[in-house]
C-alpha cells in the first residue's frame, strides 16, 4: 500500500500514520528502531528495496530523506508504504525542496519512533564527519560505504580521522565472514603464531584494506597487500606459519577453498555479500565496534608503516594454494 502526500506537512504525515495504525493494526507496530536513510532521488529505490529486506530481522520506522531542488518556494513531499510494498518496515519517503532542502534533521525529529534506537544510513555521498552531522548527532548507529565514494581509500583514511564511537562501513561488514573463517582457522592446531600475513583483493576495494588492517592489528605481524584488478574484491588470504601456510582462495566470487597445513582443502561457499545482509548485520548491534574501531584507526595506519608496503616484487595476483593457479 503506497499512500502519496503532496505539499504536506510532518504533522499530516504523523496522522496519517496513526489512521493507518487504527486501519491496519499490528502491520505498523512493533518497531525496534527507527532507520533514517540519506540518499539522493537516484538511489533512493535501491537504498528503501535494501533496508525493506534487512527490515524482515530488525522491523523498524524506515524514513528516507531526500533533498531535491533548493532553489524556489519551501515544500515537503511524503510517501508512506507499508504492507508488501515496505517489507516488515514501515516507509516514510520525504522529498525537501526550497530552503527545506537545507533542514532535513529539523523535518525528521517529529517522525522518529519515540524512545527507540535511531541508525543513519548513508549509501553515497556521506559528510566527512558523519557524526558531527546534523542527522549523525540523532543516531546510536551510523552507517557508510567507503565502497561507493569517487576513491574508496581516500575515503576510508577520512573515516579514521573523523572516526567516533557508533561510526561503521559496510565494507567492513563484507568480510565478516571471511574474518570468522580465518580466526576458526587459527583456532585449530597446529597452534603456531603467525609470521606474516598475505591480503590479495582490488586495488579499488576498500574491504581488502580492511581485512590487510585487521590482520595487522590484530596478529601483529607483517601483512602485505597485493593488488588485483579492480572490481574483484578480496580474492585471497594467506598466512604463514613455521608449518606452513594457511590460504584462504575465492578466485570466483563465490565459492572458497581453505588449505590448512597438513589438512585436506575444503571448499566453502562464500558469495559476495548482499547489501541487505550487510545492513541486517549492521543493525544486530547498536553498541560501538571495537574492533572496527581498532582497525580503522590503528591497523590502517600499520599498514601504512614501510614494513608493511608492498614490495616491488609483488605482481597485481594473488598467492596460489597449493597445486593451484593463482586466479586473475
Amino acid at each position: 500500500m503506497i499512500v502519496d502526500l503532496p505539499g504536506t506537512t510532518t504533522a499530516a504525515v504523523n496522522k496519517y500514520l496513526v489512521k493507518l495504525r487504527h486501519d491496519i493494526g499490528a502491520m505498523t507496530l512493533g518497531r525496534v528502531l527507527t532507520m533514517v536513510i540519506v540518499v539522493n532521488e537516484s538511489e533512493s529505490e535501491e537504498a528503501i528495496e535494501g533496508a525493506n529486506d534487512a527490515s524482515r530481522q530488525h522491523p523498524c520506522r524506515i524514513i528516507a530523506l531526500i533533498s531535491g531542488e533548493k532553489n524556489g518556494a519551501s515544500r515537503l513531499d511524503a510517501q508512506i508504504r507499508v504492507g508488501g510494498d515496505a517489507g516488515a518496515s514501515e516507509v516514510v519517503v520525504l522529498r525537501l525542496y526550497g530552503a527545506l532542502a537545507s533542514h532535513g534533521d529539523s523535518v525528521l525529529v517529529p517522525l522518529l519512533l519515540p524512545d527507540s534506537p535511531v541508525v543513519a544510513w548513508w549509501p553515497k555521498g556521506a559528510p566527512l564527519n558523519v557524526a558531527e552531522s546534523a542527522v549523525g548527532q540523532m543516531a546510536q548507529r551510523r552507517i557508510t560505504d567507503a565502497a561507493e565514494a569517487s576513491d574508496p581509500q581516500a575515503e576510508m583514511k577520512r573515516r579514521a580521522d573523523n572516526y567516533q564511537p557508533g561510526d561503521t562501513d559496510l565494507a567492513w561488514t563484507r568480510i565478516t565472514l571471511w574474518r570468522g573463517l580465518l580466526a576458526a582457522a587459527l583456532d585449530q592446531p597446529p597452534y603456531e603464531p603467525v609470521l606474516e600475513a598475505d591480503v590479495a583483493g582490488a586495488s579499488d576495494s576498500p574491504s581488502a584494506d580492511l581485512m590487510a588492517a585487521w590482520l595487522a592489528q590484530a596478529l601483529q605481524c607483517p601483512v602485505s597487500r597485493t593488488r588485483t584488478r579492480p572490481g574483484t574484491g578480496v580474492t585471497s588470504v594467506r598466512l604463514t606459519r613455521p608449518s606452513g601456510d594457511t590460504d584462504l582462495l575465492r578466485p570466483d566470487g563465490a565459492v572458497a577453498t581453505l588449505s590448512p597445513p597438513g589438512q585436506p582443502v575444503r571448499r566453502i561457499s562464500l558469495a559476495r555479500r548482499e547489501l541487505a545482509e550487510c545492513l541486517a548485520d549492521e543493525l544486530h548491534r547498536l553498541d560501538p565496534d571495537e574492533v572496527y574501531a581498532r582497525t580503522l584507526t590503528q591497523g590502517l595506519a600499520m599498514m601504512e608503516a614501510p614494513t608493511h608496503k608492498l614490495s616491488s616484487t609483488q605482481q597485481a595476483e594473488p598467492p596460489a594454494g597449493p597445486d593451484e593457479k593463482s586466479p586473475s
